[in-house]
């Protein structure tokens, strides 16, 4: 009998072939949470960075408003000037200038510099925003839901693990340390993504054009509004949380900032599969966060702890829901509809840090939750109003 014809045989490399594989998304995360975590470092080392280079706490919060400009500037302008780059190429140079970002920041003899070091890092952050969620449909076929969980949760971990790990350093072996650690996190951060990641070609239309079509969609626009309050309500906070844990038991902000990170998990995992009502996701993160910041404000350790968990978990809810509310309501133009989130969680971070280190300074910590906590209200009044396509 004459053998079967290779036609006639199964192809399991076919099969494998169908299966999305995750490192690369996997990869992307990773790079995420450095750059992220490198963010917000500065809260949790504030009190000691601010006393070392002699400026005050609410001056010091600029650490992080400073990155924000930057990003603000670059997430909507790096696609016009990069449209034909290869986006592997461009995600793992921005890693690198991250890298370069947090030694500078190490080495800063003085605040101008380190000012510097932050705004190079505002540039690796909003660029890698811009083109990570891209780049992850790219690697496993347009699973919007998987790839925003995954870099969200990037988001988490580096809230869980960088924060109050960079405090413990910050701590024991200096604040500098922290930065210096940070460093080298992202250059492996960037190795990793460079092994894993496929070549990943621009859209045709990237650059001016697409910004542009994106820039007159209505409903995309109202969108970025809200997020430009719900960011804004967060990050006249954040950057405070320490000093505002410390007024009630200074032994118990390295717990605090861990329970703000865990909660975080777990509205990441909740966000995933919250997203099937993506409205109703969109408009219960933000006004969660409004209660959780009042409630912050309480002299009870207790009722501190109740609400910096659910901080963390409404908070981090918000990158999942507005990554795939911006992707939902304008899919053809995905990659500009991100940069413009991203520019508009910069512009907030931006004027929130700055105003909430103004309001510290002025009135003491309480003012810049209640604030915060208005302002999130108002973004998830805006989302429940709005209207997305379905799918």
């Amino acid at each position: 009998m004459a053998s079967p014809s290779p036609r006639a045989q199964p192809a399991p490399s076919a099969a494998l072939t169908d299966r999305p594989r995750w490192a690369p998304v996997v990869a992307l995360a990773a790079g995420i949470a450095m750059l992220v975590a490198s963010e917000f470092l500065p809260a949790g080392v504030l009190p000691a960075l601010a006393a070392d280079v002699g400026v005050s706490e609410g001056v010091a919060g600029l650490a992080v408003a400073a990155t924000a400009i930057a990003g603000a500037v670059t997430a909507p302008s790096i696609a016009v000037v990069l449209p034909r780059a290869d986006r592997r190429t461009v995600l793992v140079g921005l890693l690198l200038v991250g890298a370069a970002a947090n030694l500078t920041v190490a080495v800063a003899p003085n605040f101008a510099v380190l000012l510097a070091g932050r705004l190079l890092l505002g540039v690796a952050i909003a660029g890698y925003w811009s083109f990570a969620f891209g780049a992850g449909l790219s690697a496993v076929g347009g699973r919007a839901r998987a790839v925003s969980s995954a870099m969200a949760f990037g988001v988490s971990v580096a809230t869980v693990v960088g924060v109050p790990v960079g405090a413990v350093v910050g701590d024991v072996v200096g604040w500098r340390a922290a930065f210096g650690g940070a460093a080298v996190l992202g250059l492996l951060a960037a190795a990793g993504l460079a092994r894993t990641l496929p070549p990943v070609p621009a859209h045709p239309s990237a650059g001016i054009r697409m910004l542009r079509q994106a820039l007159r969609h209505r409903r995309l626009m109202a969108g970025i509004g809200c997020v430009v309050l719900v960011a804004f309500g967060n990050f006249a906070a954040y950057p405070y949380i320490r000093v505002a844990t410390e007024r009630l038991d200074p032994g118990a902000t390295t717990w605090l900032l861990l329970a703000w990170g865990a909660g975080g998990v777990a509205g990441t995992i909740v966000a995933g599969a919250a997203a099937v009502r993506l409205r109703l996701l969109a408009a219960l993160a933000p006004m969660l966060l409004g209660v959780s910041l009042l409630v912050a404000t309480a002299d009870a350790l207790p009722l501190l702890t109740v609400a910096v968990v659910l901080w963390g978990f409404a908070f981090n809810m918000v990158p999942v829901a507005t990554q795939l509310w911006v992707a939902r309501v304008e899919p053809e133009r995905v990659e500009s509809a991100m940069s413009l989130q991203v520019t508009a969680f910069q512009v907030a971070i931006t004027l929130g840090s700055a105003a909430g280190g103004a309001l510290l300074d002025a009135y003491g910590v309480g003012v810049p939750f209640v604030v915060g906590a208005a302002a999130a209200v108002a973004a998830g009044v805006g989302f429940a109003l709005l209207r997305i396509p379905a799918r």
